[in-house]
């Protein structure tokens, strides 16, 4: 095949790419390079420190009770959580504060006594 003619095919196919990508990041009208995956999808930074039943407290990692490659969290994916961690005896009880971001925006979150409050 000739060179220029190459060039050209791989021009054409890398712009039909970018294309493709570009659009892709575009499900929302009015909002540019938004990719689909995470466009409707909710997560959550938080601090928890958990109490345990003699009184001592600790830090609380929920993202290790996700799935392994999961990080998406949301509220009530949050207090199935909570409710797992106290119900089996592990913590008295669960208090933190942290932010959740999702399609909505960006607001805080609280956990006291175990209960996630928006």
């Amino acid at each position: 095949m000739h060179p220029s003619v190459l060039s050209a095919v791989q021009t054409t196919l890398t712009l039909a790419l970018m294309t493709w990508m570009i659009t892709g990041f575009t499900p929302l009208p009015g909002r540019w390079l938004r990719w689909k995956m995470f466009c409707r999808a909710t997560f959550t930074i938080i601090s928890l420190t958990g109490t345990t039943s003699d009184g001592h407290t600790e830090p609380v990692n929920v993202y290790d009770y996700l799935s392994p490659g999961s990080f998406i969290l949301g509220p009530p994916q949050l207090q199935r959580i909570l409710d797992h961690l106290t119900h089996s005896g592990r913590y008295e009880r669960i208090d933190g504060a942290g932010r959740i971001l999702s399609a909505r925006g960006e607001q805080s979150v609280e956990v006291r006594d175990s209960h996630v409050v928006l």
